[in-house]
Order: C-alpha cells, then sequence, then structure tokens
C-alpha cells in the first residue's frame, strides 16, 4: 500500500462528499434540514459498502455500513436512475424509521458501474397517525405515515411522477419534503460529477483500488485501536423510562474484546415494545456500537469515515428485541433505544479502558415538532422547533458538553428569530440551568430550559425523545449522577396553574399556554473534592454554580468572587472519607429499581418472553409483570421465568416449538 496515494485518495473523497453535504445543506427547505441538519450524504461501492461520509454537516456518525438493503433491489442499474425508498423491513436495517427517506444514484464511467452516491433525509412529515408522524405511543409502523420500499423515483432520467405524488398527497407538508429531497439529488449528481471528473484524471482501475486502499487503511487503524483495549469480556446495563414503575425496557450488552477484534451482543435486551423505540438491526451495526466507533475515531482522528472501521467488529442482538425488531414495529423514536445502546457499551468500554473514557450523558434528543392550522386554507401547518438535548457526561480529561449530548453533536440549534418567524411560538426562555450538572473532578454537560408560549387561538406539539424521567445519567470513579427531565404545561385558562407532564405524545395548546422543559444533564467524572480549584470559580464566574454550591459539591471556599486557598485546604480535609470511589455511580431510582429487578432477572425475564409467540408477548409480559409486581424483595431470574410460563398456561397456549433455541437466534452482521 502506497502511504502517500492513500492520502491523496482519502482526501479527495473526503473533499467529494463535503462539498456535496455544504450543497444539500444550502439548498433544502424545511427547518429539520436547512437548521438541525438532520440528513445524510455518502458515497458507496457497487456492492453497497460505504467508502465516503462527510463530517462537517449532516448526520455524520462512524460513516460507515452499506446501503446494499436498499441498492440489492435491481440489477439493472442504468445512467440516470435514482431508487428511493424509507422501508425499513426491506432494507436490511439501512432505514431505521420511515420518516428517513432514502435514495441512490448509480454512477457508471465508460459503462460501467464504479460506485453509487447515497442520501437521505428526515422528513418533517410522511402522514400518520400525528404531525410530524412521531409519537412515542404509537405502535406499529402503519400509524407513522406512509412505507415505500425501494422503487424507481427516476428511471433512465425520466421521473416517476406517480412516487412524487404519492409522496406528496400523503405528507402535511409535501411540497416541502420534496424540496428537501430535490437538494438531496442536486448533491448527488454533484458526486457523480466530481466521481467521474476523478476517474478521467487517474482512471477506473486507479479509482477502485484507491477506494480499497483507504478501506483498507481505516480498518489498520481501527484494529491499531482496538489492540490497545484490555481482552477480556465486559457487561453493563442502561434502562429506558417505561410507561409505570415497574416496566423499564432493559437494554443489556456485552462486548468482548479479543486481539484487534471486538463482538457487541445486546442477549437479555427487552423485547420490541409498543411504541416507536424499536429499531431493525441487521446493517445497523453503526447504531449500536457508535461508542466504540466513536471512541476509534478519537484516538485516530485521521482515519477516513468508511466502512473499513467496522470491519473487526461484529454485533448481534436476538430477532425480536427493542434494537431488532420485526415487522410491524413502530420506528419513529427508536433514537431513544440508539443512544441507550451507546450508553450501554460506554459502559463496558469505561471497563476495558483501565483509566475509563467517560460518564454517561443526557441521553435524550427531544426534536420538538409544532403543528397549527393555517388560517387561509384550514391546512395544516408543521415544523420543527428546535433539539432539546441536555449535556454530556463528564470525560477522563475535560468536563462535558454544556446542552448537547456526545451522539447530537451534528444536531445544529434553531436560532429563535427563525422559530418566532415560521412558528406562532414566543420562545419566552431558552438557557443553560446552573447547577443541573452532575459533579465530579470533571463535572458533566449542564441541562438546558425552554418556555415556549403558544400565540395561536390553536396548536399541538410533539417531543419525541424525550428520555431519563426516572433513571439518572450515571457517574464513574467518584462522580455525582446527571439530573432528571421535567416537561410541564402552564395553562392560561387555569391562571398559569402548573401540570407535570413528564413523556408525552401529542399536547394540544390554545393562545397564552406555556411548554417548558428542562433536559436532563450529564453524569460527573471522578471525585468532586479533586477538582481543580480555579475550575470551580469559573462555573461560578460564568453562573452555572453559586458560592453555596461550590463549598457544598466540590469543598470550595469563594467569598466576593475569589478563591480562599486555605478555606479551601480545611473545607476538603472535613469532607474527605477516605472511601474508595465506586467505579459507576447510579442514581436512587434505578438502585431501587435494581433492587426488585436485578440485572439477571430482568435478561431472563426478556429472553422468556422471546420464547412467546409473537402475537402473545405484549399479553403475556404485561399479566407476568403484574404478578410479579404484586410480591416483594427481590425478583431471582427462575422466578420470572416461571411467571411468563404461568401467564402463557393461563392463555392455554403452548410454547413455541422451538422455544429452547430462540434465545440463540439472532440477527448477526460483520462488514
Amino acid at each position: 500500500m502506497d502511504l502517500a496515494r492513500v492520502e491523496i485518495m482519502k482526501n479527495r473523497f473526503a473533499a467529494m462528499v463535503e462539498e456535496a453535504v455544504t450543497l444539500a445543506y444550502r439548498t433544502a427547505h424545511t427547518t429539520l434540514v436547512k437548521q438541525t441538519q438532520d440528513f445524510g450524504i455518502a458515497l458507496s461501492r457497487p456492492d453497497g459498502e460505504r467508502f465516503a461520509s462527510p463530517m462537517s454537516a449532516g448526520a455524520a456518525g462512524g460513516g460507515g455500513g452499506t446501503i446494499a438493503g436498499m441498492t440489492r433491489h435491481f440489477s439493472d442499474y442504468q445512467p440516470g436512475d435514482v431508487i428511493v425508498t424509507n422501508d425499513p423491513f426491506n432494507t436490511d436495517g439501512l432505514v431505521t424509521h420511515q420518516m428517513d427517506i432514502n435514495l441512490a444514484q448509480p454512477i457508471f464511467y465508460h459503462g460501467e458501474l464504479v460506485a453509487f452516491s447515497w442520501a437521505f433525509v428526515h422528513a418533517t412529515d410522511i402522514g400518520g397517525a400525528v404531525p410530524g408522524s412521531v409519537a412515542p405511543e404509537l405502535h406499529e409502523c402503519f400509524q407513522e405515515g406512509f412505507r415505500i420500499r425501494p422503487t424507481w423515483l427516476i428511471r433512465k432520467g425520466v421521473m416517476n411522477q406517480d412516487v412524487v405524488n404519492f409522496m406528496k398527497d400523503n405528507s402535511r407538508m409535501g411540497d416541502a419534503v420534496w424540496g428537501d429531497l430535490e437538494a438531496m439529488m442536486a448533491a448527488m449528481r454533484l458526486l457523480e460529477q466530481r466521481v467521474v471528473e476523478l476517474c478521467d484524471r487517474v482512471g477506473a482501475a486507479a479509482f477502485r483500488q484507491g477506494i480499497e486502499d483507504v478501506m483498507d487503511y481505516a480498518e489498520a487503524k481501527a484494529r491499531s485501536v482496538i489492540t490497545g483495549l484490555r481482552d477480556g469480556v465486559y457487561e453493563f446495563s442502561d434502562y429506558l423510562d417505561g410507561c409505570g414503575a415497574d416496566d423499564a425496557v432493559h437494554i443489556h450488552c456485552k462486548l468482548q474484546i479479543k486481539g484487534d477484534e471486538a463482538s457487541v451482543d445486546f442477549a437479555g435486551s427487552s423485547p420490541q415494545v409498543n411504541a416507536a423505540l424499536n429499531f431493525p438491526l441487521v446493517t445497523g451495526l453503526g447504531m449500536v456500537c457508535s461508542a466504540l466507533t466513536n471512541y476509534i475515531m478519537t484516538r485516530e482522528p485521521s482515519i477516513p469515515r468508511n466502512n473499513g472501521m467496522q470491519r473487526p467488529i461484529r454485533a448481534s442482538a436476538p430477532s425480536g428485541t427493542v434494537m431488532n425488531a420485526e415487522f410491524p414495529a413502530a420506528m419513529g423514536n427508536r433514537w431513544m433505544t440508539v443512544m441507550r445502546c451507546y450508553d450501554a457499551l460506554m459502559g463496558c468500554l469505561n471497563q476495558a479502558v483501565p483509566e475509563g473514557i467517560a460518564a454517561c450523558g443526557a441521553g435524550q434528543a427531544g426534536i420538538i415538532a409544532a403543528s397549527w392550522p393555517d388560517a387561509v386554507t384550514g391546512r395544516t401547518k408543521v415544523a420543527v422547533v428546535e433539539p432539546f438535548c441536555g449535556g454530556s457526561g463528564g470525560r477522563m480529561c475535560t468536563d462535558g458538553v454544556d446542552g448537547i449530548d456526545t451522539m447530537l453533536g451534528f444536531l445544529k440549534s434553531t436560532p429563535v428569530e427563525h422559530v418566532e418567524s415560521e412558528m406562532p411560538f414566543l420562545v419566552r426562555h431558552h438557557a443553560l440551568v446552573p447547577g443541573s450538572f452532575g459533579h465530579g473532578h470533571y463535572r458533566g454537560g449542564a441541562s438546558i430550559s425552554i418556555e415556549l408560549e403558544c400565540l395561536s387561538a390553536q396548536a399541538a406539539v410533539t417531543v419525541r425523545g424525550l428520555e431519563r424521567f426516572n433513571f439518572q445519567p450515571w457517574a464513574v470513579r467518584g462522580g455525582q449522577p446527571g439530573r432528571n427531565g421535567e416537561t410541564w404545561l402552564l395553562k392560561a385558562d387555569r391562571n398559569g396553574e402548573k401540570v407535570s407532564l413528564g413523556r408525552f405524545g401529542l399536547l394540544p395548546m390554545q393562545k397564552g399556554d406555556v411548554l417548558r422543559m428542562i433536559s436532563p444533564s450529564g453524569g460527573g467524572f471522578g471525585d468532586p473534592q479533586t477538582r481543580p480549584p480555579e475550575m470551580v470559580v469559573q462555573d461560578v464566574r460564568e453562573g452555572l454554580l453559586d458560592e453555596g454550591e461550590a463549598r457544598h459539591f466540590y469543598g470550595v471556599v469563594i467569598r466576593n468572587g475569589k478563591l480562599d486557598d486555605a478555606a479551601t485546604t480545611r473545607s476538603r480535609a472535613k469532607m474527605a472519607t477516605g472511601q474508595l470511589a465506586p467505579h459507576v455511580t447510579q442514581g436512587k431510582l434505578r438502585l431501587a429499581y435494581e433492587a426488585r429487578w436485578p440485572t439477571e432477572t430482568s435478561a431472563a425475564f426478556a429472553n422468556a418472553i422471546l420464547q412467546v409467540p409473537p402475537g402473545l408477548r405484549t399479553a403475556v409480559q404485561r399479566e407476568a409483570r403484574a404478578a410479579l409486581a404484586s410480591g416483594t424483595g427481590a425478583i431471582d431470574p427462575s422466578t420470572a421465568k416461571d411467571a411468563v410460563a404461568t401467564s402463557l398456561r393461563r392463555m392455554q397456549c403452548p410454547m413455541r416449538p422451538d422455544a429452547n433455541n430462540r434465545q440463540e437466534q439472532s440477527s448477526e452482521m460483520r462488514t
């Protein structure tokens, strides 16, 4: 491998996709794309493996994976073709929820298929039960809008107007969504132009060899990072809030490091749920392994963003689990489960890296969407207000980031001026929350708060992705957990009466109503009493702590904005316990939950439910949980399995013939 040539081709590929993603970003129509940047661009080989993804804009991620789940449906590609799909169930997991409309265009050079350009856009609305198409309580894909299996959008340069009309007619914002897709297709045509120009310059053979070399280079870099991890098997669990006190969604992760390879297994995680939290695995390695790929990119910042990075990683999850869901699961809110997979895998990585990596972040992506009737036409208008996230966890070498979590760094905040000019809302308040972060040697990122006042006679708001109302973001190495999220509605017709909402679906509002929300925050990394006093002073000066909190949590004495060194030394001496800091610090609600439902019991219960026929899983799970809730003390795994079996017998239905093998069946991918 000629490293000089690899570097040249790597940079050339990167420049091509960066130019294309900028074009798409600057010509898109909807707020979700032109402001928030929920879209993507990439180049792939003819077999579907992505070899170049941008980092400057869009939902960049690890940039790997394959689009073969989309392109494999056709073989007779011609110049001028474009295919379209938003179907999670016919694309091997490429599409992870129906709101992501994917496009692919073949690129030919002298009659030879040399690459595909690919793009996706998160559509503001594709029809369905609610404006914006996403609500946490939806439980079937049919409620989430139209679904198109891979089909021709353009064939030999001729637009399939029937497909265009279908998409426009079934969206509340059809013209705007189509405008986004036109922006994506313009970017794909630009990629075609740049690929042809490069082939003209170096030849098709050198172009193909450049792809292979750059992907091999990324693989070698990834293997060198994985080799630096401690060999072993590491396990960690985390949770999504359930609807009640006893039905959290359990995410269990097992990471095995062996030499320069890693395997990630989510066996023991909860079955898919009757809510929009599910997603398909199969080709979704980047979705469930992003904590590891992010670590690789952090250790090797120059690594090319392509599928070579993922070759040393194997991912699996039993079919029917929440991260490997089966038809017709609802998936609109699936990013919450993706984020919890990230947190669970990060919990494993903190064990594989002796000094640790990071504490848990806020773990939510609250995309605020608003709908209201047009005063002239009466048609419903839909727009995205703001991505509402929360701080990231404190890290081994620095504080967490205020207001945004690690997995959501690509999302941009919508300018207040844009919100108030496009939508009937007044942004009364939007700021960081002082003292909200998990304290530590390196503190977590702060929460954010927002207040939206409705200015129209009627409107409705949905916020997909609200989480962490029960389970606090965990801390590591003696840090303190982050705070939980909170939501309220202040009713104008009740003199501003404050109504607690928790996680909500479609929220009707009228003139004068105010929606107030506070996000979760990041957990702390390390003992707060070892935090450099000057960093505590800086937080006080910036208004993120007051002097009382500085003394209480950090033992740092500040008087009139100035550090008192002697008093700080005495204060910290009194606070010292001499006890070894715990590796992970959980919040009180999680400790209480696991006192009843140990992680081993949650895993055994999940595996037992997966052995039940799919049509009965929800009913059996509900009845078995109700029976177990009547007891006291910790539930052991055998008791949980017996409760499932008893519930199934009561329904007079035998276990599946393959019950003994069910938990061994999984969807697995190795790229």
